[in-house]
């Protein structure tokens, strides 16, 4: 049984290795004069209700190093995108005592961040429930982490929206300023992208959705709309492309949103304001 939820983010390790680094630096004072067969167990806990990710970097971390797979060892107990409760051992194992503190809060960094992006998610992903609308994700992420917090969002049950400017064609209100018109961005993008590449355009009245679905726009994102204006557009356009909803959507509105008809509902909190989730490691 795999750690992760396929696939796997691009290229973790790296993040991970360069995150220890930064800890360690010259060397741990506080255990690198512990003896070398100095063992202890140990155990990761559960501290709250969410949902967890990151168990992958943990067990990774933890894991015996390779001059002791015999004496030393690492047991998952959750996966990634599984719900976890308060008390419950998300993983544990035996290990040489001084590696295990080198790891410790390098690992619970990553799994309490990501456990928090992952469980606020869900939180959304439940209030929309019975609905069409997808929860996604935006760009609004911490710098160097956007892979593993778009791989948090969908352990807690979201979608992600483009991972970058590089695979996905958005025309906002700068975009179409510096161009002077939604159809004159429109026009520009598609002569420059591939045929793959899908079109969004953020509009912010009815006369800028019409504008942009006369330029075939794939995507409209309405932004910042309320709830009347986003139903009476998505009815009035239902059919002609995929509506998403953006801007200031929060655990008490995100359900009035849903019902209006969009398909996709766009939250930046899920990375940029998520609660890391409490966790802690213990040695017995």
């Amino acid at each position: 049984m795999s750690t992760w939820l396929q696939p796997e983010p691009i290229d973790w390790w790296n993040h991970v290795e360069d995150a220890v680094a930064e800890d360690v630096g010259f060397g741990d004072v506080s255990a690198s004069c512990f003896p070398e067969d100095l063992l202890v167990e140990w155990q990761i806990e559960a501290q709250a209700d969410g949902v967890l990710s990151g168990a992958g970097i943990a067990e990774y971390l933890l894991s015996p190093a390779p001059q002791d797979p015999e004496r030393c060892r690492v047991e998952v107990r959750k996966v990634d995108g599984e719900a976890i409760s308060r008390g419950d051992i998300l993983l544990e194992g035996l290990a040489v005592a001084k590696r295990a503190l080198v790891a410790e809060r390098t690992a619970l960094n990553y799994l309490m961040h990501l456990s928090g992006v992952a469980t606020l998610t869900s939180q959304f992903v439940s209030k929309v429930e019975g609905t069409d609308a997808r929860i996604v994700d935006t760009r609004k992420t911490i710098p160097g982490l956007r892979t593993l917090q778009k791989y948090a969002v969908r352990c807690g049950g979201g979608h992600n929206h483009r991972m970058g400017l590089f695979d996905g064609a958005m025309v906002k209100d700068n975009h179409i300023a510096a161009m002077g018109s939604i159809t004159a961005a429109v026009d520009a993008i598609r002569r420059y992208a591939s045929h793959m590449t899908k079109i969004e355009v953020e509009c912010e009245s009815v006369e800028q959705v019409a504008e942009a679905i006369g330029a075939r726009a794939d995507v409209i994102l309405l932004d910042n709309m309320d709830p009347f204006m986003m139903r009476d557009v998505v009815r009035q356009f239902k059919g002609r492309c995929l509506f998403e909803a953006s801007g200031g959507i929060n655990l008490d509105t995100v359900r009035g949103v849903a019902q209006t008809g969009v398909d996709i509902i766009s939250v930046g909190a899920l990375t940029h304001s998520a609660v890391g989730l409490p966790l802690h490691m213990e040695f017995r």
